[in-house]
């Protein structure tokens, strides 16, 4: 089979695979090449509100194609930050649906969605350690907010697999499946996405995204710039008066939005609990 992108549309979502079997769907580039234009593409079609990312068969991405590494790894680190910036830049909710191993590059790739979804025997890895190459300072900082300084530092130091429960500790995952059970999850979790308002979900994840990196003078305008869209009426998750009662009910953030500074948020300390097959952090 020759390695590529697989896409589908139902019911709102886009799913995007990774399909390279025979290397662990590692990414070919002409792989990272075709996923920044598949992504523009499936950005502009209004039907869709939301992206899963995942990987062919058991396994969601063992990174880049090591053959292109030979071959040039400038080149293979540019074209796999473009492809993860396309990633981040998606303008709707994006999932990683991770089963098996997510190293190297499909970390990074996992890493630029807002959440990541795994299933149970799932192992995690950030091994540019491992080829003494230097890890793209996007994906190192994305890396760092995600995790924590500490926890960016023993991935990146040590290259070492993690699994599931820790990866679920660090924050690096949101939600663990039982096996067997990670269709079910999406299917139901993309439902749920679908049935919310997609103005709120856009303009939260502009400004939830912008926080760290935006002045704090812009960050107050496009919260009164969707705020002026929610109170013209923008768009409601039934299409009704219920939708619009909610978000009128909805207390205003104290003082707008905070631009960031420090360098980043501090480290997630979240706790567990757990819902049926279904663990997760809050």
């Amino acid at each position: 089979m020759e390695p590529g992108l697989n896409t589908h549309v139902s019911d709102g979502t886009a799913t995007v695979v990774l399909s390279n079997p025979a290397k662990r769907n590692a990414m070919t580039p002409r792989m990272w090449r075709e996923l920044p234009p598949l992504l523009a593409r499936l950005a502009a079609d209004g039907a869709v509100r939301s992206l899963v990312l995942t990987g062919e068969g058991g396994t969601f991405c063992a990174g880049a194609d090591i053959a292109s590494l030979r071959q040039g790894a400038g080149e293979a680190q540019q074209l796999s930050v473009a492809a993860e910036e396309a990633v981040a830049a998606f303008p709707r909710p994006t999932l990683a649906a991770i089963r098996g191993h997510c190293v190297g590059g499909g970390a990074q790739l996992a890493a630029a969605c807002d959440l990541r979804f795994a299933e149970e025997g799932a192992v995690f890895g950030v091994t540019p350690a491992k080829l003494g190459v230097v890890y793209p300072a996007s994906a190192t900082r994305r890396l760092v907010r995600l995790v924590g300084l500490s926890a960016a530092k023993y991935l990146l130091f040590s290259g070492e697999l993690i699994d599931c429960a820790r990866a679920l500790r660090t924050g690096l995952v949101d939600e663990v499946s039982a096996a067997d059970g990670l269709d079910a999850r999406i299917a139901e979790f993309t439902a749920v996405l679908a049935s919310r308002s997609s103005m709120t979900q856009t303009a939260a994840k502009e400004l939830a995204d912008g926080v760290w990196d935006v002045p704090p003078e812009e960050a107050v305008r496009r919260a009164a710039h969707w705020a002026a869209r929610a109170h013209a009426g923008g768009d409601t998750a039934e299409g009704g008066p219920r939708g619009r009662a909610r978000t009128a009910r909805a207390p205003p953030a104290a003082g707008g939005v905070v631009g960031g500074g420090g360098g980043g948020p501090p480290p997630h300390r979240p706790s567990r609990h757990t819902n049926g097959s279904v663990t997760c952090l809050a």
